[in-house]
């Protein structure tokens, strides 16, 4: 379970051997080779806290390569100068060779008449990379979810100026505050939204301070178990968790190459960044979460979600429900 034995050695205090461990396990999962072939490969996150521990902020293969590069990239660093027991969880997705997928789970959006497996589809999984998890529970006191709409199908209305994962039938993915109608056009194949904008331009968004704006947290307290997604300047998917203060993981986004970003969703039952091996077909924790099973989206699951497949060339993308 990647993440698990990491999480563990790190509250014990033997935090050195830990991302050591993170980073073979991490290893482990995918070809054996660190290095990515060809292409662009994002530069290593600069640590925040000198010296870095070995495999601190370096990426490392979570599958297979794909055109001679792994697709899904992994890391952890410390992100706090007054906690060095919180650590950072970051999952890089290159856009060129895969497809993102947004799926309902089967209570959330909560009104809908065309709910889908509320899984990965059983026809889909031969080419799953990852799965991540969605935003707020629809009908939160915070922002309640925001607009939601899978494959021309609008469950729920999307709002203008609210930060907006957005994914075009050409492939391409983008993280923006929507300034369009209700429901999207055909261009659309997928929109989740969740709150305002965390990182735009490469700064924090709104008001990190405000309870408000960025959810209920158990305790009350402002650091809690976080998780974001963004976009760097190349148009490729950046996720992140951490227990942090919403400023924290803004910080943490940014520090990553995200260049707009928003916040998913919190506390700490929901954080969920499962990656695959296959033959046969094998999940593993890459964000630690006992409260979650490790093939958590492999069977149907209350909540949305987002799947991340080996693309497919030469068709328009759509989200697959079977």
């Amino acid at each position: 379970m990647v993440g698990s034995r990491f999480h563990a050695r790190l509250a014990s205090g033997s935090s050195v051997v830990a991302l050591i461990g993170l980073a073979a396990t991490a290893s482990a999962i995918g070809s054996g080779s660190q290095s990515p072939g060809s292409g662009y490969h994002p530069p290593r996150i600069p640590p925040v806290l000198r010296p870095a521990l070995p495999g601190e902020g370096v990426w490392q293969a979570a599958g297979k390569p794909i055109a001679g590069r792994p697709p899904v990239l992994t890391t952890t660093f410390r992100p706090s100068r007054t906690d060095l027991s919180v650590v950072a969880y970051v999952a890089w997705i290159d856009r060129t060779r895969t497809q993102l997928a947004l799926y309902p789970g089967s209570s959330q959006p909560p009104t809908t008449s065309f709910r889908g497996p509320a899984e990965v589809p059983l026809g889909q999984r031969w080419r799953l990379l990852a799965t991540f998890n969605g935003g707020f529970k629809y009908g939160s006191r915070s922002g309640g979810g925001g607009g939601f709409a899978v494959d021309g199908h609008t469950y729920v209305p999307l709002q203008r100026g609210l930060g907006t994962l957005v994914g075009y039938r050409n492939g391409r993915i983008d993280v923006i505050a929507w300034n369009g109608r209700p429901r999207p056009g055909r261009n659309v194949a997928f929109a989740r939204q969740n709150l305002e904008l965390l990182v735009n331009g490469e700064r924090p968004g709104a008001d990190p301070t405000s309870k408000a704006t960025w959810g209920s947290t158990l305790g009350g307290g402002q650091a809690v178990w976080r998780t974001g997604a963004g976009v760097d300047r190349r148009g490729n998917l950046i996720y992140a968790a951490a227990n942090e203060t919403v400023d924290g993981l803004a910080r943490i986004l940014i520090r990553a190459g995200a260049i707009r970003a928003i916040e998913l969703d919190i506390n700490p039952e929901w954080p969920t960044f499962d990656v695959y091996q296959h033959a046969p077909l094998r999940p593993a924790q890459f964000v630690p979460n006992s409260q979650e099973p490790t093939a958590r989206y492999l069977a149907p699951d209350s909540r949305d979600f987002f799947a991340v497949y080996r693309r497919l060339p030469g068709a328009p993308v759509t989200v697959p429900f079977h």
